[in-house]
């Protein structure tokens, strides 16, 4: 630090008197919330008929019979210790994510769902969202899940093409797939349709005829993922031949296009939606917002009035029941570091196409947003970010290059 000096004004400079005076020193921003951000609950489902070759999720095949009231019963003793760190506040949105969820009978679900209602406060329109995959689907067991209070389905289709079905090593063809769909429209007026591009072989000809495909059946929802190879997966150890990064763009773009014509909004960068069919939960997440997981491998962000605490439940199904048991479900647990939050904001926040109200920052971080405002104008120099003094978003190009737009919070403050 460079101390300030004051001079006399005396002509002979050998008789001046220098004083110096410490600045104070620089208070670093701490986090301070007004209100905590809105709460979801996320239950993890573990089990899955098949591992795909190209999953990384936390799934692992089910082999007998499913221990489905052990596990049910496992959530709820997780989700009751769980409570004192949500006490008292609403639950907007609650998903069952997997793995395959939909493995689970009508009762089991019936119980968790009981389970969750009894213990915390749940908005009464609560989104609830089901996972599914067409191997699984029947249509007596579908409507009793719309009657146990389940108001979304989202169907892991990937594909409408049998070749890449089979080389995604999935286990329904596409028939199986449009008779999931055609179950799932019956039963539910909210369905969402997973499907991926950039699948091995496929042309661009065959990724705009999935999608097209698609459409038809007028889903509320579409997430459209490009294949990407992730570590400790089939495909990373063998991997297929795919399309080229600029093939890949190509599909993408012809995607996007193909949806807006349908009346889909790009939303978020993997999501479509009709007007009012947002992903309610995902969007919590893309907001910032507060999330409980439970079951196995479940991740937690919980704000506190002076931190953001992130959690991680026990990975493996036979140890988290194990650990359930004895009382202490959590792995790990740790307080975001404060230079951190910005960067953790901007990671989710932008990937919304539309990006966000700028008094969103302070909210949700419990941080003032001028400690990001080096990185805003840098962003805005360089085209990647657009802003007023209301709102703040990724532009076109920011879009794209999504990577290099959120390299630049990662300089710390």
């Amino acid at each position: 630090m460079v101390p300030a000096v004051a001079r006399s004004s005396g002509i002979d400079d050998s008789s001046d008197m220098t004083t110096t005076t410490l600045a104070p020193p620089r208070r670093e921003p701490v986090i301070a919330f007004a209100a905590l951000p809105p709460l979801s609950l996320y239950v993890h489902i573990p089990w899955c008929v098949r591992k795909c070759p190209y999953c990384d999720f936390n799934s692992h095949e089910a082999r007998g019979e499913l221990p489905e009231r052990q596990y049910a019963q496992a959530l709820m003793a997780d989700l009751e210790r769980a409570l004192p760190s949500v006490w008292g506040r609403r639950v907007h949105t609650v998903f069952f994510g997997g793995g395959t969820p939909s493995l689970l009978s009508a009762k089991a679900l019936d119980e968790i769902l009981a389970g969750i209602r009894a213990r915390v406060p749940l908005d009464p329109d609560a989104e609830v969202t089901l996972e599914a995959n067409p191997g699984t689907f029947e249509s007596d067991r579908f409507a009793q899940f719309r009657r146990l209070g389940i108001n979304r389905l989202s169907i892991g289709i990937q594909s409408l093409n049998a070749r890449h079905l089979k080389a995604l090593g999935r286990i329904h063809d596409g028939e199986e797939a449009r008779r999931a769909i055609e179950i799932a429209r019956t039963a539910f007026d909210n369905v969402n349709l997973d499907l991926m591009y950039g699948l091995p072989e496929q042309t661009l000809l065959e990724a705009e005829a999935d999608f097209s495909a698609a459409v038809e059946f007028a889903p509320q929802h579409l997430s459209a993922y490009h294949l990407t190879i992730e570590p400790n997966t089939y495909f990373h150890r063998y991997p297929p031949p795919l399309p080229d990064e600029h093939l890949a763009a190509d599909m993408q773009e012809t995607i996007e296009s193909l949806l807006a014509e349908h009346g889909y909004t790009h939303y978020e960068t993997s999501a479509f939606a009709r007007t009012g069919y947002q992903c309610r939960h995902n969007s919590n997440y893309w907001l910032f917002g507060d999330y409980l997981g439970i079951g196995a491998g479940a991740h937690s962000k919980i704000s506190f009035a002076d931190r953001i605490v992130r959690q991680v439940r026990w990975k493996h199904p036979r140890d988290y029941l194990e650990r359930v048991a004895a009382g202490v479900p959590i792995q790990q647990e740790n307080a975001v570091e404060t230079v951190e939050v910005p960067f953790e904001f901007m990671m989710n926040a932008l990937r919304l196409t539309r990006g966000f109200p700028a008094r969103l920052f302070e909210e949700r971080t419990g941080l003032p947003l001028r400690i990001i405002a080096r990185e805003l104008e840098e962003a805005e120099r360089r085209g990647l970010l657009t802003r007023t003094h209301a709102a703040i978003a990724p532009s076109v190009r920011g879009q794209r290059f999504l990577n290099d737009l959120l390299q630049l919070f990662l300089r710390g403050q």
